[in-house]
C-alpha cells in the first residue's frame, strides 16, 4: 500500500489540505504501525448462537468531529485515485489482510470471513473468472441472497476485468429474464435459494447463460468444487491484466418503480470513491462494526455501506434481510457501532413493539438516506442515536449530497470549497410535463432560494468541471437522462428526476420525484409531504399518495391508498389532515388496501394504483370520496362514480 492510503485508511488522522484541496500526506511512523498491529484481534468465528467477540467496549466515548474535519477526511481518502489507476478495491482488502489477517471483515449468522479468509476467497473467484476468460467486456450475473460470499464474488471477478451484474433476488419470470438479458451475460452464478426463481425465467430468456450453482451439490456446474481447485494466493500483475479504475466493475439495476429495470454501469473508480467518501464521512476505524440489513444487490447496501467499512479495516455485519423484530437484538448481539438505514426502515422501527434492547445498544452513528424531517428527531430521541448522517445519492447519479451537520430534514449541502467537485444546480420544471422551463435564450432557469425544481449535476471528467455520467447498458436510456444546453450552449447535465429546494442556509431538501408531484386547484402537491402527514394519523400502517385524472377537471386530484388497522377513523383522519395540509393537498379520494406493493428498498410502486384510479368497477378495494362541502369521506359506488365522471359532483 502506498503511503497516502496507509495514513488515511489506517489511522484516521486528519490531513493538511492546501488552498487547491490537494492532500499533503506522510507515511505512518513505526510506532503507528506497531500500534495498529497491537489492535488486531484474534480470529473471530461466528455461529448462530455464539457470543460475538466485541470490537469496541461498552461505554466507549462517542466520537464526534467538526463538519470541517469530516469533509477533510473524506477528501483525503479520495483525493489521489487518479495517481494509482490500477489499484482496485480488492487491493485495499488485500492490504488490510496483510496487516490484520485475523480481524473479522464480514460477519453473519451463517457465514463469516476474517480479512485473511476474505482475501483468499476473492483470489479464488478471480482465478476462476480468469480461467473462464471473464475479462473486460464479459459479464456474469449474480443471483444470491445477502451473505458474505456475495462481496467476495464480485470483488474477485471484477478484479480481473469481468463485470458482475447484481440481480434482485425477488424477481421471477419475465422481470428476472429481462435483467439477465440486458446484462448480455455469458455466465450466471446461482445460490441454491434462487434456483427456482431462475427456472421461472428460463423460458423467457433470449439467450441462456451457462449456470454455476453454489450450495446445491449438483455436480453439473458446481461452483464450490470449481473454486476449491484454485489457489487462494494473490494474483500477479500479469495475471490481473490491464484492469484500471475506469473499467466497468458492476451492473446495478434501478428499482424499476415505473417500468422494467435499467442496468446502470458502475466503474471501479466509483466503488473506490464511494468507499473512501463514506469511510471519511463516518469517521470509520478498525474498531467499528456496521450493521447492514439492506439488499446487497443495491448500491447503498451492497457497495457504499460495506466498502466504507472495508476501506477502514472495520467489520460489516450482514443480515439476510431487515426485520423490525430482530433488529435491536442483532445490534446488541454483534455489538454494532454504526448501522445503515433507509427512511422507510426507520419508520418500521418506530412502529414496531418496544424492545428493551434498543436502550442497550452501543451505536454511535446511523448513516443513510430518506429519513424525512417529520420523524428525524423522534427517531433519534426514542432510540438514543448520538449522530445521524443523512445523504443523497442515486445509483447512476454523478453527484452526491451529505448532511454532515445533522440538520433534521435536510439531505445535505455543498460547502463552497467543494463546489467544483460537486457542480450541481436546481432548475425550474413544468410540473405537468416534467420538462425544464427555458428562457428566451433557450437555456434552463435556475431556481432561487426556496423555489422547487429538478436537481441536476454537470457532466464532465474527473476534476474537469463536473463528474462523469456512466449511463446504462442501453444507450437510448442513457440519452434520456442527459439534459443539454442548460446554462451554456453545448453543456450537459445529469437529470436526477428529483425535485428539491435550497433553503436560506444552503441546505437542500428533497421534495418529490418528478412525475409524482402533481398540480391541483392551481397548486403543486408534493406526494411525499402528503404521505408524511397521512402516516402520522392513528391506525394508518402504510400509505401511498398519487394523483388521478378526473373528467372535466384540470390537473390531477389527490388520492391515497391506505393500509389501516382497527384504530383508523375517518373523522380523526380528516381532522388531522386539515391541520397538517392546505385544503388543496388533502386527498380527494381514499382507497383501503390489504397491502401496498413496494420494491425491496421500500420504494412504492404506484403505477397500477394510478391506472386503476377510483373506478369501483375496476378496483375491488373500498373506495371513498371526500365530500367537497363537509369534508367527510363517503363511500363510492358505481352511481357516485358516474356522477363524478358526469361532472355532477364537483371536487
Amino acid at each position: 500500500m502506498k503511503p497516502v492510503e496507509q495514513r488515511f485508511c489506517f489511522n484516521g488522522q486528519a490531513s493538511r489540505i492546501n488552498s487547491d484541496c490537494k492532500v499533503a500526506a506522510t507515511s505512518p511512523t513505526g510506532e503507528q504501525v506497531r500500534a495498529d498491529a497491537d489492535r488486531v484481534q484474534p480470529r473471530d468465528h461466528i455461529v448462530k448462537t455464539a457470543e460475538i467477540q466485541r470490537g469496541t467496549g461498552r461505554g466507549a466515548p462517542q466520537r464526534r468531529r467538526s463538519a470541517a474535519k469530516t469533509w477533510l477526511q473524506a477528501i483525503a481518502l479520495t483525493a489521489r485515485l487518479e495517481t494509482q489507476p490500477h489499484r482496485l478495491f480488492a487491493d485495499i482488502v488485500e492490504e488490510w489482510a496483510q496487516r490484520q489477517p485475523d480481524r473479522p471483515a464480514l460477519l453473519s449468522d451463517g457465514q463469516s470471513f476474517t480479512y485473511g479468509e476474505l482475501t483468499a476467497r476473492i483470489n479464488r473467484y478471480a482465478r476462476w473468472a480468469r480461467g473462464l476468460g471473464l475479462h473486460a467486456g464479459r459479464t456474469v450475473c449474480l443471483l444470491m441472497p445477502n451473505r458474505p460470499d456475495y462481496l467476495a464474488c464480485w470483488l474477485g471477478i471484477s478484479s480481473v476485468g469481468g463485470t458482475v451484474a447484481l440481480i434482485n433476488t425477488r424477481l421471477v419470470g419475465r422481470s428476472l429474464a429481462h435483467c439477465i438479458d440486458v446484462a448480455h451475460a455469458d455466465h450466471l452464478i446461482l445460490a441454491s435459494d434462487c434456483v427456482d426463481a431462475f427456472e421461472s425465467a428460463r423460458p423467457h430468456l433470449e439467450r441462456v447463460p451457462q449456470s454455476w450453482t453454489l450450495g446445491t451439490g449438483d455436480p453439473s456446474g458446481d461452483l464450490d468444487a470449481a473454486l476449491a481447485a484454485f489457489e487462494p494466493r494473490p494474483l500477479s500483475s500479469t495475471e490481473r491484466g490491464d484492469v484500471t479504475i475506469d473499467g466497468r466493475a458492476l451492473l446495478v439495476y434501478t428499482s424499476g418503480t415505473t417500468g422494467l429495470a435499467k442496468a446502470a454501469n458502475i466503474s471501479h473508480r466509483r466503488i473506490l470513491s464511494w468507499g473512501g467518501w463514506f469511510a471519511g464521512l463516518t469517521d470509520a476505524t478498525t474498531n467499528d462494526r456496521l450493521y447492514d440489513c439492506l439488499p446487497l444487490h443495491h448500491s447503498v447496501g451492497g457497495i457504499a455501506a460495506p466498502c466504507s467499512m472495508l476501506c477502514a479495516g472495520a467489520s460489516v455485519v450482514i443480515a439476510e434481510k431487515f426485520s423490525a423484530g430482530s433488529f435491536w437484538d442483532d445490534i446488541e448481539r454483534f455489538d454494532c457501532t454504526v448501522f445503515q438505514y433507509i427512511g422507510e426502515l426507520c419508520r418500521y422501527l418506530l412502529k414496531a413493539p418496544a424492545s428493551e434492547r434498543k436502550a442497550r445498544h452501543g451505536l454511535r452513528l446511523a448513516v443513510g438516506n430518506g429519513l424525512r424531517g417529520d420523524i428525524w428527531e423522534v427517531f433519534a430521541s426514542r432510540f438514543a442515536i448520538p449522530q445521524i448522517l443523512e445523504f443523497y445519492a442515486a445509483t447512476e447519479g454523478n453527484f452526491s449530497l451529505f448532511n454532515v451537520e445533522g440538520k433534521p430534514g435536510a439531505i445535505g449541502r455543498i460547502p463552497p470549497v467543494l463546489a467544483h467537485r460537486f457542480p450541481a444546480s436546481i432548475v425550474k420544471v413544468d410540473v405537468d410535463s416534467g420538462n425544464p422551463l427555458r428562457s428566451d435564450a433557450g437555456l434552463c432557469v435556475a431556481c432561487a432560494t426556496g423555489e422547487t425544481g429538478e436537481a441536476v449535476g454537470r457532466i464532465g471528467g474527473a476534476g474537469r468541471g463536473g463528474a462523469p455520467f456512466e449511463g446504462y447498458t442501453d444507450p437510448a436510456e442513457t440519452a434520456k437522462k442527459i439534459l443539454r444546453n442548460v446554462f451554456a450552449e453545448g453543456d450537459a447535465w445529469f437529470r436526477t428526476g428529483d425535485l428539491m429546494l435550497r433553503d436560506e442556509q444552503g441546505y437542500l431538501h428533497f421534495i418529490d420525484r418528478v412525475g409524482d408531484t402533481f398540480r391541483w386547484k392551481g397548486e403543486n402537491v408534493a406526494t411525499s409531504e402528503v404521505n408524511d402527514a397521512i402516516r402520522d394519523c392513528p391506525g394508518v400502517l402504510d400509505a401511498s399518495t398519487y394523483g388521478v385524472a378526473v373528467s372535466g377537471a384540470d390537473g390531477r386530484a389527490g388520492m391515497a391508498a391506505l393500509v389501516v388497522d382497527q384504530r383508523f377513523d375517518f373523522g380523526i383522519f380528516r381532522e388531522q389532515l386539515s391541520y397538517r395540509l392546505p385544503r388543496y393537498a388533502v386527498p380527494a379520494f381514499v382507497r383501503l388496501c390489504r397491502s401496498l406493493d413496494a420494491t425491496d428498498t421500500f420504494k412504492q410502486k404506484k403505477q397500477r394504483l394510478i391506472r386503476e384510479g377510483f373506478d369501483p368497477s375496476v378496483v375491488g378495494d373500498p373506495l371513498f370520496l371526500r365530500d367537497p362541502v363537509t369534508g367527510d369521506y363517503r363511500s363510492i359506488d358505481r352511481a357516485v362514480y358516474a356522477r363524478i365522471v358526469a361532472g355532477e359532483i364537483r371536487l
